[in-house]
């Protein structure tokens, strides 16, 4: 299984590092939005969505959603958008306390599923897409805050192989562990710090890129136990099996979608305070 993994990342990452540079930020929001649809479509499966009918008008609201959004992304409003995934991911703390809320397979849990997904995609979504085209250096930005998700889940699971035997939340992911959360932590500070500086912060503007960046970690980890539970209620292993050894495209992505809104809010908040 590592083997596939490692395959089959340094096939995507090269295409997925190429996109964020290289595509303008039109390209790369329609690139990020059939993702998240295909992110949500995985989602109405493990929510509980039996309806194909159902789960095809799922990801058409969606997709109006997502062209609704492009249209206001450079509104003052954008940001109320970017700040209700916030307040959702804060809110998701409690269902991950009370394990059983949801669980029982009805149509109002499916509901309230469905309502959550969406709170996780479409945010993540505009704060990924005002990220990138912010100026000077948005697309270096965007690539910094995925690769802090990345290099998190790289930390997190040598971390947890090699030191791990502390669970971090077993009745929601066995094989996650505080290990893996600490070396998911220092891996993403060390890229931080060195992508921070590339792109001209110093000083407290980089003390700052560090502690968004550590804040951006601990949100990807909650987004991957949120998936963890989604999972664990609809008793199955994976969301789907589009990539060989990683599962389906939402296990790949559950932590970016809690880690944008975090990082980009945070972003924001250092260019007011601490112009680089």
């Amino acid at each position: 299984m590592l083997k596939q993994r490692i395959l089959t990342a340094l096939v995507l990452a090269p295409l997925a590092i190429a996109a964020i540079l290289l595509l303008p930020t039109g390209g790369f929001a329609l690139l990020i939005a059939a993702m998240s649809l295909q992110a949500m479509w995985e989602w109405s499966r493990l929510a509980g969505v039996r309806s194909q009918p159902i789960r095809i008008a799922i990801l058409a609201a969606t997709a109006l959603l997502l062209a609704l959004l492009w249209m206001i992304r450079d509104e003052p409003v954008a940001w109320v958008v970017v700040g209700a995934g916030l307040v959702w991911w804060a809110l998701s703390l409690a269902w991950l306390a009370r394990l059983s809320w949801g669980a029982a397979p009805t149509p109002g849990n499916a509901g309230w599923k469905m309502l959550a997904g969406a709170f996780a995609v479409l945010p993540a979504w505009l704060a990924l897409v005002v990220l990138h085209g912010q100026a000077p250096n948005g697309h270096a930005w965007a690539l910094l805050a995925v690769l802090l998700v990345w290099s998190a889940d790289t930390g997190a699971y040598f971390a947890g192989r090699r030191f791990g035997t502390t669970k971090l939340a077993p009745r929601v992911s066995p094989n996650k562990t505080r290990a893996g959360a600490w070396g998911a932590l220092v891996v993403a500070g060390a890229v931080a710090l060195a992508g921070g500086w590339l792109l001209g912060a110093r000083g407290a503007a980089l003390a700052g890129v560090i502690v968004v960046a550590l804040l951006t970690v601990l949100a990807s980890i909650l987004g991957d136990l949120v998936e963890s539970l989604l999972k664990r209620q609809a008793n199955v292993k994976d969301s789907g099996a589009l990539f060989p050894g990683h599962g389906g495209l939402l296990d790949r992505v559950d932590s970016v979608f809690s880690a944008m809104p975090v990082f980009v809010a945070g972003k924001a908040l250092l260019d007011l305070f601490t112009p680089t």
